[in-house]
């Protein structure tokens, strides 16, 4: 499913963290400016709704769970192995991902699953009872897409961080695949995470058609952090299904004043117009989104990956190899391309976008030392920096390497 007809196709809304393309901004002049009517209007609150919620709360029941197994003797690289022990092992609480619902850490415990967030409020929670630092960070990963009901969800990913000393770090992740996200890592408070929590909720509640609640979710998240622009993107959809038209068209606006790489809410916004029968303004709204989907790679990956479905290998081939073009340093999209060489039967070809995609990876694994399967430990001594020699990439098909700083 392309990014830009399924936006078109049903309001989007995103689930989890910030926007996190990796693309350069979005070519549109909206002419927009704040209206501070408008805008206390729609945070229209002097508190926190939901003071008595503590995503972060641990009981004495959890406190004496790390206790039984952290010895207050144990380093801190024992520490993070120990509680990667308790949250992950199967002998242990052996909590598994679910996308379906936002827990607070308390609730992550007991039911022993939750999305990235969840886990990382029961992470966070337990490592700073257990003497770690640990913060939360946003990180850059593939754009995910699903389909609930009629509207589209967008996750993106949150995970955990910490120092262990002055050149070493720690993250911890629910997925393996953690190889290249610090080096687009964002630190976050845990006010923003906090808001993070309540946009999740809000967009639980916008799922299951509950949209006076969800309303108030994201009310309070954006009390609690009036920069996001996602929690703005997701107030516009909830004001759209309200019929607030002057509510939804300002906080469209204002989450993409906020993160012009916010595709989704000018997509909505060209929805919103169209709808509204300004088809010229809609066009150019349009326009905007195609230009942006041309320079995103991660677009024409999911191009490729249409076009590979439907057996269209050679459109595949185009719309992958356009993806490397613009993202040499994608493992995914040279794997995309040797499983087209493959069903296209040339294996040679094949095997050396596989090779290139290896190689890749064991480039950036040199960065961490190894540690467990959810825990890196990095070396911040070996991290490439602006300032480091550029990655050279050997593209399969080209002559010579293409040389690009990082």
């Amino acid at each position: 499913m392309s990014y830009l007809s399924a936006s078109q196709k049903a309001v989007a809304v995103c689930a989890i963290s910030a926007a996190l393309l990796g693309c350069v901004g979005i070519d549109l002049d909206t002419q927009f400016t704040r209206d501070e009517e408008l805008h206390a209007a729609i945070i229209d609150q002097s508190e926190d709704r939901f003071s008595e919620i503590d995503p972060l709360y641990i009981s004495d029941e959890v406190k004496q769970y790390i206790d039984a197994y952290i010895d207050p003797r144990d380093g801190t690289v024992a520490r993070v192995d120990k509680l990667q022990d308790l949250l992950y092992g199967e002998e242990f609480l052996n909590t598994q991902y679910s996308s379906e619902q936002t827990h607070t850490a308390m609730e992550a415990f007991y039911a022993g699953e939750g999305n990235c967030l969840s886990v990382m409020n029961l992470y966070v929670a337990m490592a700073r009872y257990a003497g770690l630092d640990a913060n939360f960070q946003t990180v850059d990963v593939q754009p995910s897409w699903d389909r609930r009901g009629d509207l589209l969800v967008l996750s993106q990913h949150i995970n955990a961080s910490g120092r262990i000393s002055a050149t070493r770090d720690y993250i911890v992740d629910f997925t393996p695949e953690i190889l290249l996200q610090q080096l687009t890592s964002k630190v976050v408070s845990d006010r923003s995470a906090r808001s993070l929590y309540f946009n999740n909720l809000g967009v639980e509640e916008l799922i299951d058609g509950n949209i006076e609640q969800a309303l108030i979710f994201f009310k309070n998240a954006l009390f609690l952090n009036e920069e996001s622009s996602i929690a703005w993107n997701n107030i516009g959809s909830t004001y759209t299904r309200l019929g607030n038209k002057k509510f939804a068209e300002y906080s469209y606006q204002l989450a993409f004043s906020l993160d012009d790489n916010n595709a989704t809410s000018i997509n909505n916004l060209a929805r919103f117009y169209r709808r509204a029968g300004d088809y010229a303004l809609a066009r150019e709204y349009e326009k905007a989104i195609e230009r942006f989907n041309d320079r995103n790679p991660y677009y024409h990956f999911a191009q490729g990956s249409i076009a590979f479905g439907n057996e269209d290998f050679d459109l595949a081939r185009q719309s992958f190899q356009r993806a490397v073009r613009l993202k040499e340093e994608e493992p995914d999209f040279y794997l995309a391309l040797a499983a087209v060489y493959k069903r296209l039967g040339n294996e040679s070809e094949a095997q050396l976008y596989s090779d290139t995609a290896g190689s890749i990876l064991a480039m950036y694994d040199n960065i961490y030392q190894p540690s467990n399967e959810k825990v890196k430990i990095i070396d911040s001594t070996t991290i490439l920096r602006k300032s480091s020699p550029g990655i050279s990439i050997f593209a399969p098909g080209s002559r010579t390497n293409r040389r690009r700083s990082n």
